[in-house]
């Protein structure tokens, strides 16, 4: 294994559990640890599964003391009596029947279900776990394309979109060659090494005693060998590359297709906000593609201690599905009416695990953040995925454009961590800033629930978000009178910080301090927002 150290310098709380009945979390001042040395390991699949929950400090490892929070906190504390937090889910769909999810998916107590009636007066009939804005639609086209797609009005918008589609156009084509390519010559590798090695499955250990003279064997075992650092199996590399050609065909054939349409079949007018009652009450939609949203809710709330599967970050919390999100670029009106579903259905957090970079109609998405806010609601938004410095570039939905004064205190956006701590803790996929992004949270290679009664590693500033939004739910669940923007800074201010200097945008050659990478400068930790949320809920501290 490789082992390898850093020093590095830390802001951490210590706590003292108040006996006697004290529902209060008593916290000594911030002690500054300046010389922590922390070891590095190569993870095991185990604590892969798990590393989101770990402790940095304990386990060497960025994750968020979710089980210090539990061993310490909640499990010990009798007094503290938490309330059910609803957690709206704005996504691709969430697959309420598995087994580690059925149990915490929002029922709405006031509709009955199929009696055809909209029992409760909402607009909404029979939502008895939520709405679906997509009704039977699932792929659609980027924003960008859906612009061009309207034709050339000689605006500069549609000049950049012109720009950009040719350039994403043609970058799909080519990786969709590429890596169709690099399948067939991984299939014919694989195939003669397998003779060569007289068994079927192979370590990259078995391609470095191969001792052939074959030229053809000595290349593929040198190609595969190479592979190997991607993957640590054949079956696993096929799986990746076929996902691969999958995204860039459906690329191609959908999200980059001018001719395309995916929003007829749900019968509305996406241009008109006032053009609302479509959809249905289908929240999982196609399984196939209710895969993100399913992985989200797991992140935020799968049923803990059931002893399948996984941990969510939140007890006490029940899943509101809104499907909103196809797969290419969601609508802003469905994210607008969706974010007023959420709220007028008792929703206290909301999670956005998507975004874009074009929005024509942000103003309707704006209007019910507001809305949010006067409901004191939270929305919690994934950063995105570009490698982007969003004090540079735009992503839709924010609360801020081109880095002007935020429009609400109520929304917090996430970054992705890696798993491994030192120069690369910044996933290299993720977006950052120093004014538009507010926090940092595991990101990287994230095991949570997928349909069809599974689990799967998925990854992106997308499980970023549903671990914050888990946070959240806990603040609010056990501190119900603290209101969402004082969740917002207790989230932000109660993070470890790091001195380390960190590589960002996945380039190298660019490497910052890592308290630049966001307005906070810091990792999201659930044990140190517990004690600062009961300090602020008891008058202890002022944000």
């Amino acid at each position: 294994m490789n082992i390898r150290k850093s020093v590095v310098s830390l802001a951490i709380a210590t706590t003292i559990l108040a006996g006697c009945g004290s529902p209060a979390i008593l916290l000594t001042p911030e002690e500054n640890i300046d010389t922590v040395h922390l070891k590095v390991e190569e993870l095991t699949d185990a604590q892969l599964k798990h590393w989101s929950h770990d402790d940095l400090l304990a386990d060497t490892i960025p994750g968020m003391s979710v089980d210090k929070a539990y061993a310490e906190i909640f499990n010990k504390i009798e007094a503290l009596k938490p309330t059910t937090v609803i957690v709206g889910v704005l996504d691709s769909g969430v697959d309420i029947e598995h087994p580690d999810l059925k149990n915490v998916i929002w029922t709405n107590e006031d509709e009955i279900p199929g009696n055809g009636i909209d029992d409760d007066k909402n607009g909404f009939v029979d939502d008895i776990h939520g709405w679906n804005f997509l009704g039977e639609a699932n792929d659609e086209q980027l924003e960008f394309v859906r612009i061009l797609a309207k034709g050339d009005d000689g605006s500069e918008l549609y000049k950049k979109a012109k720009a950009e589609y040719d350039e994403k156009y043609q970058e799909a084509v080519q990786n969709k060659t590429r890596y169709e390519q690099i399948l067939q010559s991984v299939t014919e590798a694989d195939k003669l090494l397998q003779k060569e090695l007289e068994k079927e499955t192979y370590t990259a250990e078995d391609l470095a005693n191969i001792s052939s003279e074959d030229p053809k064997v000595q290349q593929a075992a040198a190609a595969m060998s190479q592979m190997f650092t991607f993957e640590d199996s054949v079956p696993a590399l096929k799986k990746d590359l076929k996902e691969g050609i999958e995204h860039f065909t459906d690329q191609l054939n959908y999200n980059l297709n001018k001719d395309f349409d995916g929003r007829s079949i749900v019968g509305d007018n996406p241009d008109d906000i006032n053009d609302i009652g479509y959809g249905n009450n289908d929240v999982i939609g196609d399984k196939d593609h209710a895969k993100h949203g399913t992985h989200v809710s797991g992140i935020i709330a799968a049923q803990r201690n059931n002893n399948i599967g996984m941990d969510g970050v939140a007890d006490h919390v029940k899943i509101m599905p809104v499907r909103t999100v196809p797969n290419g670029d969601e609508y802003d009106k469905d994210v607008a009416l969706a974010i007023r579903y959420a709220v007028d259905n008792g929703a206290k957090v909301i999670n956005g695990s998507f975004g874009k970079y074009y929005s024509p109609h942000k103003e309707w998405v704006w209007e019910a953040i507001k809305y949010a806010a006067s409901k004191d609601v939270l929305i919690v938004k994934a950063a995105g995925n570009e490698s982007f410095d969003l004090d540079e570039n735009n992503v839709y939905p924010n609360d801020s454009e081109n880095n002007s004064a935020e429009i609400a205190n109520n929304f917090l956006t996430v970054g992705a961590l890696n798993y491994e701590y030192g120069p690369e803790m910044v996933a290299p996929f993720s977006n950052y800033g120093k004014n538009n992004v507010d926090v940092f949270a595991p990101g990287t290679k994230i095991w949570s629930t997928v349909p069809n009664n599974e689990y799967e590693y998925l990854q992106g500033t997308s499980m970023a978000a549903p671990g914050v939004a888990g946070v959240a739910a806990l603040i609010r669940a056990y501190y119900p009178k603290l209101k969402a923007g004082e969740v917002k800074k207790i989230i932000m201010q109660s993070g470890l910080t790091s001195t380390a200097n960190v590589i960002l945008g996945g380039n190298p050659n660019y490497k910052k301090p890592f308290k630049e990478a966001s307005k906070s400068g810091k990792m999201v930790n659930l044990y140190n927002a517990m004690i600062l949320a009961d300090k602020v809920a008891n008058g202890k501290v002022k944000l």
